[in-house]
C-alpha cells in the first residue's frame, strides 16, 4: 500500500539553491518580491537554470506563494518569540530522563519504538497537514500541554515550528489502492489534496456521499462528494486525491 505521495507538498520542488536565493531576495528587496512581474522573472530564471534540468518548470504563482508564506512564518515566529519572553522557561532537554519515562509510561512498560512510524502535523500558517521529517525537540507549557518542534518534509529549518502534540500531531494518513475503495464509508474523515493557483495542500474534509462506478484501466472511477472542514464547501473528487486515517485499513 502506498503512502501519501510526498511530491505533492507545496514548495518541495524548489532546490536548495533556489530557496537560498529567495530568502536573500526577501531580506534585501522587501515588498518588491510580491510583485507579479518580479515573480514571473524569477520563475523564468529558475526554470531555465542548469540546476533545474529534468525538473518541472517553476510557476510564478509558486514563487509568489513561497514569499507570502515565508513572510507569514517570520511574523508568527516574531510574535511567538515575544510571547515566550513573557512566559517562564518551559523547555526541557530533548532526551527523556528516567523520571519522564516513568511519568509517561505505566510501571513495567517499555517506551514504544516509534522509529518505524511516520507522522503528520498541522501547520499553524494554513491549518493544512504536512508530513513530519524530524521531531527536533519537545517541551511542556506551564499548562502542562506537550509541544514538539517539527521539521516538515520538503521544507527547511526556517519553517520549523512548535505544535501541540495532542491536537496537531498524528500518525500519517495513507492513500488506498484502487481495489480498496469499498472500505470508504459516508462520514469518514479524510485529507483531500486541494490545489489552487496560490496553494497546494492537504486539508481536512468529510465524506458526504459515495457514487460507485465501474473500474477501468485507469483504476477506481468512483466519485466521492466531500465537504471541507475549514469553509464547509463541497467538491466531488476521485479516490486518488484522498488520504485516510490508518484506522480504516482494518475494515473488511
Amino acid at each position: 500500500m502506498d503512502l501519501r505521495p510526498r511530491h505533492r507538498q507545496p514548495f518541495s520542488a524548489f532546490t536548495q539553491h533556489e530557496i537560498e536565493k529567495m530568502e536573500n531576495l526577501l531580506e534585501q528587496s522587501g515588498e518588491e518580491v510580491f510583485d507579479q512581474k518580479f515573480c514571473k522573472k524569477l520563475a523564468g530564471d529558475f526554470s531555465h537554470s542548469k540546476g533545474r534540468a529534468g525538473k518541472p518548470i517553476v510557476k510564478w504563482t509558486e514563487v509568489q506563494t513561497w514569499f507570502q508564506n515565508r513572510q507569514k512564518i517570520c511574523l508568527l515566529k516574531e510574535n511567538s518569540a515575544e510571547d515566550n519572553r513573557k512566559l517562564p522557561d518551559v523547555t526541557e532537554e530533548c532526551a527523556l530522563d528516567e523520571a519522564n519515562q516513568r511519568f509517561h509510561m505505566p510501571e513495567g512498560k517499555k517506551v514504544p519504538d516509534l522509529s518505524d512510524l511516520e507522522f503528520e502535523a498541522r501547520a499553524s500558517v494554513d491549518g493544512a497537514w504536512y508530513d513530519v521529517d524530524t521531531f527536533i525537540s519537545h517541551r511542556f507549557l506551564s499548562s502542562g500541554e506537550p509541544e514538539v518542534l517539527v521539521r516538515y518534509v520538503g521544507f527547511g529549518s526556517e519553517e520549523d515550528e512548535w505544535v501541540n502534540v495532542r491536537k496537531s500531531v498524528r500518525k500519517r494518513s495513507v492513500t488506498l489502492e484502487n481495489s480498496e475503495c469499498n472500505k470508504v464509508r459516508v462520514g469518514d474523515p479524510v485529507l483531500c489534496f486541494q490545489e489552487g493557483k496560490d496553494h497546494a495542500r492537504y486539508v481536512e474534509a468529510r465524506i458526504l456521499e459515495i457514487q460507485k462506478k465501474f473500474h477501468d484501466i485507469r483504476g477506481c472511477r468512483c466519485l466521492f462528494v466531500i465537504q471541507y472542514d475549514h469553509d464547509n464547501t463541497k467538491e466531488t473528487v476521485h479516490l486518488r486525491r484522498l488520504c485516510f486515517r490508518p484506522s480504516i485499513l482494518g475494515r473488511l
